[in-house]
């Protein structure tokens, strides 16, 4: 175990580097943000001592020593337009796409695992055909339109719930959550689903997959035979095999949701992490952008490094070390 961890630790720290590279030189080598930060009317000394005081004037490759410099102790550098730490820009808006995520993935799983069991069980059902009918749908409908539909029924023509904002939060351990008041709910339930109703098709899709394949498992066969009853054979042996590739999907797209609900986020004007990435694009603030992509590597490495972790718990066979070489 000791040796996994140290191995995946180097890998870590090298892939951030060689993203770190690779983000800088193209974010900082596109475009000039000094067009949009500074007056049109200012004069060239002007423009000179801002050029200084971002440290544009120096060289790309000093420039990205001086940011990697900064990195090591946790500093992503600062905002050009805030003036603020980047990082400390992108972890204030990091709770509400992190509640986002969370309540849109849970929900895809509540939902999609039971009715993809239910169509592997019983695959010629006519419940079974629609629900595959229906997950067809929820791959094939963009995010965008999903999102401005939602809004079009339940928001304009209906008035049911908001179509913008978050709402009223609470601080729970200093991280202000919408998801312990009413009004927080009736914010996050549109956009919650609009991220949801991908995941849910993809969820229906493999559960019942994994179940049709599970029990026509000779171990499904002897269970039976031992006369043990359904609830315990899907319950306990076919939900067990089933779960490795699920929580291996259902994590990759956790991270997915979270560092790509731009678009989900701009639609509902959600104030995360992705409207504040838009922003920042919009305006060339090149420390956020940057600051941003480094912390979603981070984060699908940290995914990664769980789902292995979770393997190991999952299937008793699978070892994280790896085994002895036998002697010759």
């Amino acid at each position: 175990m000791m040796v996994f961890m140290l191995r995946r630790l180097l890998q870590s720290v090298l892939a951030l580097l060689v993203m770190s590279l690779l983000v800088f030189v193209g974010v900082y080598a596109v475009g000039n943000p000094i067009d949009l930060l500074i007056d049109p009317q200012a004069t060239q000394a002007e423009i000179a001592r801002t050029v200084a005081a971002l440290g544009l004037d120096k060289p790309l490759w000093a420039q990205y020593l001086y940011f990697l410099k900064g990195a090591v102790s946790g500093d992503l550098g600062k905002s050009f337009v805030h003036g603020v730490p980047a990082l400390g820009l992108i972890l204030e808006r990091m709770p509400a796409t992190l509640e986002l995520a969370s309540v849109a993935i849970v929900g895809a799983i509540a939902v999609g695992m039971p009715l993809g069991l239910w169509a592997g069980l019983h695959p010629r059902s006519w419940a079974a055909r629609t629900i595959m009918g229906v997950s067809i749908l929820g791959f094939s409908l963009p995010t965008f339109w999903i999102g401005l539909m939602l809004i079009m029924w339940f928001s304009v023509q209906l008035g049911w719930l908001p179509s913008n904002g978050r709402g009223a939060t609470i601080d729970i351990f200093g991280m202000p959550l919408s998801i312990f008041t009413l009004d927080g709910w009736c914010h996050l339930l549109l956009p919650a689903l609009t991220l949801a109703l991908f995941n849910i098709a993809l969820i229906i899709r493999l559960a019942r997959t994994g179940t049709q394949e599970a029990m026509a498992q000779d171990y499904i066969k002897f269970a039976r035979a031992k006369g043990l009853s359904n609830r315990r054979i899907v319950g306990v042996h076919v939900l067990k095999n089933i779960a490795i590739p699920i929580v291996t999907v259902v994590a990759l797209q956790f991270g997915s949701v979270v560092a790509f609900a731009v678009v989900t986020e701009t639609i509902f004007a959600w104030p995360g992490m992705g409207k504040l990435l838009i922003d920042s694009i919009n305006l060339l603030d090149r420390p956020v952008i940057v600051a941003y992509v480094l912390i979603v590597v981070a984060l699908f490495i940290g995914i990664n490094l769980v789902v292995d972790l979770l393997y190991a718990l999952l299937d008793p066979r699978i070892r994280l070390a790896e085994p002895k070489m036998r002697a010759r």
